[in-house]
């Protein structure tokens, strides 16, 4: 069976010109739509996600920022993780920074335990909204492969990307993994 691509974006959603964006419209994969993009509230990104994965089962999930969070809340409390096949998580957002805690206050803590599934996490060294220290340790917490993207910045829409090829390789090598695995 062939892996279901699902997109979950970041705080404020990925913009036109945004990989994630890019990769929906060119390949048909499907975005997990959330109700409020400018107020996100992890409860509900969750049951958002919990509903997609339960439509789309096999799901590769492609997370960017706030996404990479919504991945560890809803893999820490969810029952149907087993239908998760790998994930690209990409950025991952420092919600316990103070400045971000009036606006992202429902994320913190960010959940830190080990995904039950595959997982690469490419980082940036000049992320402002996370340190290379911090995604390392998150990387380490959630038992992801840690790929360094260099100087990216946020690995977005403003570090012109494009549709970002080095990540959709990263992509497509765990799309193969799991054909010969059959996790």
């Amino acid at each position: 069976m062939t892996a279901s691509v699902l997109i979950l974006p970041g705080w404020r959603n990925s913009g036109p010109t945004h990989w994630q964006s890019l990769w929906q419209q060119t390949h048909g994969y499907v975005r997990v739509e959330q109700h409020s993009w400018d107020w996100p509230l992890r409860g509900d990104w969750m049951m958002q996600l919990e509903e997609a994965v339960l439509a789309n089962p096999d799901a590769v999930l492609v997370a960017h920022s706030l996404g990479c969070l919504l991945v560890a809340a809803w893999a820490a409390h969810s029952l149907q993780t087993h239908r998760v096949k790998a994930a690209l998580l990409v950025a991952p957002a420092d919600v316990e920074r103070a400045e971000m805690q009036q606006m992202l206050h429902s994320w913190s803590p960010i959940a830190r335990a080990r995904l039950p599934f595959p997982s690469v996490m490419a980082t940036s060294r000049n992320d402002p909204y996370c340190s290379f220290m911090r995604a390392s340790a998150l990387a380490h917490a959630w038992g992801s492969r840690m790929v360094d993207c260099g100087m990216s910045g946020h690995i977005n829409a403003d570090a012109n990307l494009g549709d970002w090829p080095e990540g959709f390789a990263l992509l497509q090598d765990l799309l193969k993994e799991e054909v010969t695995h059959g996790h």
